[in-house]
C-alpha cells in the first residue's frame, strides 16, 4: 500500500477520535505538575541570578565553579518553555487573568508573549502544520531572497551548513524565529511580509495584549540585567551562558520536529511529524518534548501518557509513523538541503541539488536512501 497517496490520509481529528476511547480517561484531565514545575525553574533562575549578584567578589580562578549552575539555568530554561507550552495547551488553570500571568512568566526569557504563542503556535502551527500556511515550516526555493530565509540557510542543520555557524545558530536560531514572526504582527499584521515563511494576521486586541506582553518582558529582562550591574562576568555567566544553553536545547527538538518531513495541505500528522528517541533522563527532564507526533494527534493530552499514545500509534499505524532515534534524525538532516523544491522534495539555496525527503510518509522509501539529482 503506497501512504503517499492522499486517499490514505487522515486528519488530526480523525486519528484522534480513534485512539481516544483507548486511552484512560485519566490521560485528558489537566497536568497541574506543568505548573508546579514552571513556578519551581523560574524559581532557580532568581536563585542563580542571586548568586550571581556576588561573583565580582569571588577571585577570578574560582569563577568557573559557577559553569554548573548556567547548565542548571540554562535546563531551566528549556523546561519553562515546555512546561508553558503544556500549560497553554491544557485547562490547568481556568482563571484567564492568571492563565496568562503564569504563561508571561514562563516565557519571559524566551522574548515571547503568551498571547502571541497561543497564535503563532496553537492556531497557525497546529492547524497548518509544514502547509504552505505554517509559519514554523521550512523555506520554498522560490520565496524571495530576503535576510529571514538567509539567515535561516546559514543557522540551520542541513547538507550545506558550516558547523561553525551552526552551533552560532544553535544559541541563536529561537531569536531570529521570534523576531521575524514578531515584527511581522507588530509591525506590519498585514499577512503580506515576506521575511517569515509564512505571515500570518492577528486580531487588533491580540495585537495590542501582544505589545503591551512584549514590553513587561523587556523591563523583566533590563530588571535583570541592572540586577547584575551590567558586569561583563556575571552577565555572561548567569545570562547570556543559559540564554545560548536553553535556546541550544530547545532547537536540539525543534529542528527534528517536523523539518525532514513532506509539506502536507492535509493536516496529516502521521506525514507531517516525527518522534525521536532520547535518552529517558531527558524525557523526565523536558515533559516527554520527544514524543512530538503524539503531541499533534492530542495536544492538551498530560505529556505523562504519550508513550501510551506512542504504543497505540506503533500498533495500529507502525508502518507510517515517524519515529527515529535523535542521532538518526540529526544525521538526515545534516545529508539533506533545507528548501523545499515542490512537496516531497528539498534543494539548496541555488536550486541546484535536489533530494527526496527522506521521510515522505512512506515506508516502502528508507530514510537512508535519498536520491540526489543535479538540476
Amino acid at each position: 500500500m503506497n501512504y503517499t497517496d492522499r486517499e490514505f490520509w487522515n486528519t488530526q481529528a480523525e486519528y484522534a477520535k480513534k485512539m481516544r476511547p483507548l486511552l484512560p480517561p485519566e490521560a485528558f484531565l489537566p497536568n497541574y505538575n506543568s505548573v508546579w514545575l514552571l513556578l519551581i525553574n523560574g524559581a532557580i533562575l532568581i536563585l542563580g541570578w542571586a548568586i550571581a549578584h556576588d561573583l565580582d567578589r569571588w577571585n577570578w580562578q574560582w569563577l568557573w565553579l559557577y559553569l554548573p549552575f548556567s547548565l542548571v539555568m540554562g535546563n531551566s530554561i528549556i523546561v519553562l518553555l515546555f512546561s508553558t507550552h503544556d500549560l497553554l495547551h491544557s485547562k490547568a488553570i481556568k482563571h484567564p487573568f492568571v492563565r496568562q500571568a503564569i504563561s508571561l512568566i514562563g516565557l519571559t526569557m524566551l522574548w515571547t508573549p503568551p498571547t502571541f504563542w497561543k497564535a503563532v503556535h496553537n492556531r497557525e502551527h497546529h492547524s497548518k502544520t509544514n502547509s504552505s500556511q505554517d509559519p514554523d515550516r521550512n523555506y520554498l526555493y522560490e520565496h524571495p531572497n530576503n535576510w529571514g530565509k538567509w539567515i535561516q540557510n546559514l543557522f540551520v542543520p542541513s547538507a550545506e551548513v558550516n558547523l561553525l555557524w551552526l552551533a552560532v545558530g544553535m544559541g541563536h536560531a529561537w531569536g531570529i524565529h521570534m523576531f521575524r514572526n514578531l515584527s511581522s504582527v507588530l509591525l506590519f499584521n498585514n499577512g503580506l511580509t515576506n521575511y517569515p515563511p509564512a505571515a500570518f494576521r492577528v486580531s487588533s486586541k491580540e495585537r495590542k495584549a501582544i505589545a503591551l506582553e512584549f514590553l513587561v518582558i523587556l523591563g523583566i529582562h533590563l530588571g535583570i540585567v541592572s540586577y547584575l550591574g551590567f558586569h561583563p562576568v556575571k552577565l555572561v555567566l548567569s545570562y547570556f551562558l543559559p540564554l545560548w544553553i536553553g535556546y541550544a536545547g530547545i532547537m536540539f527538538y525543534v529542528y527534528t520536529n517536523h523539518m525532514l518531513c513532506r509539506m502536507t495541505e492535509v493536516n496529516d500528522p502521521l506525514m507531517n511529524s516525527i518522534s525521536i528517541r532520547v535518552p529517558k533522563l531527558f524525557d523526565l527532564l523536558h515533559l516527554n518534548f520527544s514524543y512530538h507526533t503524539e503531541h499533534h494527534i492530542f495536544p492538551g493530552v498530560n505529556s505523562n501518557y504519550y508513550p501510551q499514545v506512542q504504543a497505540l500509534l506503533q500498533a495500529h499505524y507502525g508502518d507510517r509513523f515517524n519515529l527515529l532515534d535523535a542521532s538518526e534524525a540529526w544525521r538526515l538532516m545534516l545529508k539533506t538541503p533545507r528548501h523545499y523544491k515542490t512537496e516531497t522534495t528539498f534543494t539548496d539555496l541555488k536550486g541546484k541539488t535536489v533530494v527526496a525527503c527522506p521521510l515522505s510518509g512512506s515506508h516502502d522509501i528508507e530514510p537512508t536512501s535519498c536520491t540526489t539529482t543535479i538540476c
